[in-house]
């Protein structure tokens, strides 16, 4: 909206022209999500915790968890609100992809807030049925697959693309290409869902994440550093980095209060909103492959449960402790911000190995 307004002054002030640019307008929407959240966030945790929208903790998992018992919870809405308040400002709203994101992002938060509310308010243990909940989150996630497919204006735009590998590329039908994008939204919301069990654990990843898809986007929609790495030009993918830098500042904001120990929880309406928008988005700029290296502490917090579940049942033994595996830690003697911050550190070792896939081709 203000882009639209700096526009329309530009004629008469050409000072204003500096707002067409989009690094400067990612900038803006990183500030303005962060600015919402510092604004909304202590009025926000005030009010959940006046309604006592509290977390109820385990009894089998870590004792120090027990400390944690009603601290507010559904904080996930403080980020939705910044990330699209930000987007809404700063982004080019006749960009299909922009309105593609957002859908997403508020589809699954609505599922995530539908199941804090009933887990929550309405005091239902299981929350929203599991099957209802994967129902409501494929219709999301085949909808934006298939929305994609159907607007695309060039092959580039359902290609996969084969990090380390310049010449490899695999161009997909409509089935392949929709498969591909359902289980890379529905895959990545739940993953960033299960990572959320400690303070900061989810989101640090999770804004790391974005800031580099947010560069993969802004490559990609430009045709001339598209070319020179070698990766697929999207005409009109740069926008998305506007709603990377809205989930970078919305998500430094949030960790503010989230941060060892946490004042709120972002619950599922944050986690599988978060989740959806990184895989949405990482299907718009074709880096799949590179969200699978980008976001390994995801990956490793699923592929533990998975394995834990499995052994369980086959064997009738657990591999791990706790799962996901961020409790085994825990119930090993290892302290919280220990946890935390070490799973910080491999997410930046695997974010930087993402970006080298730009030119190590």
């Amino acid at each position: 909206m203000l882009r639209y307004l700096a526009e329309s002054l530009t004629e008469q002030y050409s000072v204003f022209n500096v707002f067409s640019y989009l690094t400067l307008r990612a900038i803006l929407a990183a500030l303005t999500a962060l600015l919402i959240s510092f604004i909304v966030g202590p009025l926000m945790i005030r009010k959940l915790a006046e309604k006592q929208v509290g977390q109820s903790v385990r009894a089998d998992g870590p004792q120090t968890h027990l400390s944690k018992a009603g601290t507010p919870t559904m904080g996930g809405a403080l980020i939705l609100v910044a990330i699209v308040a930000a987007t809404l400002l700063w982004a080019d709203l006749g960009n299909r992809f922009v309105w593609i994101v957002l859908a997403v992002t508020a589809a699954f938060g609505l599922i995530g807030f539908w199941d804090d509310y009933l887990k929550l308010v309405v005091g239902s243990s299981r929350g929203l049925i599991a099957r209802y909940k994967y129902f409501w989150q494929s219709v999301a996630g085949l909808g934006a697959a298939i929305a994609l497919y159907v607007t695309a204006r060039s092959p580039a735009e359902t290609t996969l693309i084969v990090p380390f590998f310049k010449d490899f590329v695999l161009p997909l039908g409509p089935i392949a290409f929709v498969v591909l994008a359902y289980f890379v939204i529905v895959g990545t919301s739940n993953a960033v869902n299960l990572t959320d069990g400690l303070d900061g654990l989810a989101i640090m990843p999770a804004v790391l994440v974005a800031g580099a898809l947010g560069v993969f986007g802004y490559a990609s929609g430009n045709v001339l550093f598209a070319n020179y790495l070698a990766i697929p030009y999207v005409a009109g993918a740069g926008e998305v980095l506007v709603i990377c830098a809205g989930i970078f500042g919305a998500g430094l904001g949030f960790l503010w209060f989230n941060t060892y120990p946490a004042q709120v929880f972002m619950g599922d309406i944050g986690a599988l909103a978060l989740g959806a928008a990184l895989g949405v988005i990482a299907v718009v700029v074709r880096q799949e492959i590179v969200l699978f290296i980008m976001g390994g502490v995801f990956v490793m917090e699923t592929v533990s449960v998975i394995l834990q579940v499995g052994s369980f049942k086959l064997r009738g033994k657990r591999i791990f402790r706790m799962a996901p595996i961020h409790h085994h830690y825990e119930l090993k003697g290892w302290a919280e911000p220990k946890v935390i911050v070490r799973f910080w550190i491999i997410t930046v070792i695997l974010v930087l190995v993402g970006l080298a896939t730009l030119k190590l081709r």
